[in-house]
């Protein structure tokens, strides 16, 4: 009795574990959209740099508290290598076309596109790997995307260019996402997900370091606080704590489980934004919000692996 007892607590903190890490996560789009209000002539690179400024040194200490504790080997020269053109694609070339495409778009439409990454990878999953795509998989791909018609079916008070714009920018943030998954697993599999986040975090720093250093002057961090201490909240509650709150409760429930009550998010971010944006919520919305993740659920419960680099360490 007191092993099902203690089994039944341990999923109950699991899956808090699991949700806290979906909301942390979806609150990074808001928490872009609020530094953009603080100014105007801030951009995608910037922030991105102040973001990871922030989070990497709490990721390298554990890095190199996890590698001292498990004696876990440092990869290999080319394994490296690896991890460094991988964290560039899903840490860096993602994070700038989402941090991009939210300085056009509402933040809820962005996070309903970006959810969008598992559907993706089923397509690429036939595309590249010749995996058949079963009918009832093909009815939740069609939901999804009839969910994104019915978003847009609501007025977005956006000027028509720009929410195009945005939209390309935010979905192909999501094709480089899935691309990323599809790459990435088995080398996070042989690194270990802390470690590998660590490495790949670095690398993907790098590369922001350098396009900031060459297109900009030092003068462009000469930003208000509130802008700093929004990086630091991003850095914080959408990056760090939510990469190790995931991590645990996917460890307490099991990966599945944890896929289908990430889908939580975009509901969050949804709220968010409407409690501290201003956006509208209405019932259309939350009708193409409801089709859209029926869909990814589905597709996530057939087995595709949807582990989300986000959730480890976000996009």
């Amino acid at each position: 009795m007191e092993n099902v007892q203690a089994t039944a607590q341990q999923r109950l903190v699991g899956s808090l574990m699991v949700l806290l890490a979906a909301v942390g996560f979806s609150a990074k789009a808001v928490l872009v959209k609020l530094a953009y209000a603080y100014n105007a002539e801030l951009d995608a690179i910037t922030l991105m740099t102040l973001r990871m400024l922030f989070a990497l040194p709490f990721f390298l200490v554990v890095a190199f508290w996890l590698q001292r504790q498990t004696h876990i080997p440092t990869p290999a020269r080319r394994e490296l290598g690896l991890i460094a053109v991988l964290g560039i694609l899903g840490f860096y070339l993602a994070s700038l076309l989402d941090f991009s495409g939210l300085a056009y778009i509402p933040a809820g439409l962005e996070r309903l596109i970006l959810f969008l990454y598992p559907t993706l990878v089923v397509l690429f999953s036939a595309l590249f790997y010749r995996r058949p795509v079963t009918l009832r998989e093909r009815g939740a791909l069609a939901v999804s995307y009839l969910g994104i018609v019915v978003v847009f079916l609501q007025p977005l008070v956006v000027v028509p260019v720009r929410l195009w714009l945005g939209v390309a920018l935010v979905f192909g943030s999501a094709v480089v996402f899935a691309l990323y998954l599809m790459l990435s697993g088995a080398q996070v599999r042989r690194s270990g997900s802390i470690a590998y986040t660590a490495y790949a975090m670095t690398a993907a720093s790098f590369a922001v370091g350098v396009h900031f250093g060459v297109s900009h002057p030092l003068s462009a961090l000469e930003l208000p606080l509130q802008v700093y201490g929004l990086a630091l909240l991003m850095a914080l509650l959408s990056t760090v704590l939510p990469a190790f709150l995931m991590h645990e409760g996917i460890h307490r429930i099991g990966a599945g489980p944890a896929s289908i009550m990430g889908s939580t998010g975009p509901v969050a971010t949804l709220f968010l934004a409407w409690w501290l944006l201003g956006e509208p919520l209405t019932l259309v919305q939350m009708v193409g919000t409801a089709m859209i993740l029926a869909g990814v659920v589905f597709v996530s419960r057939a087995g595709v692996s949807t582990q989300k680099p986000e959730r480890i360490a976000t996009s």
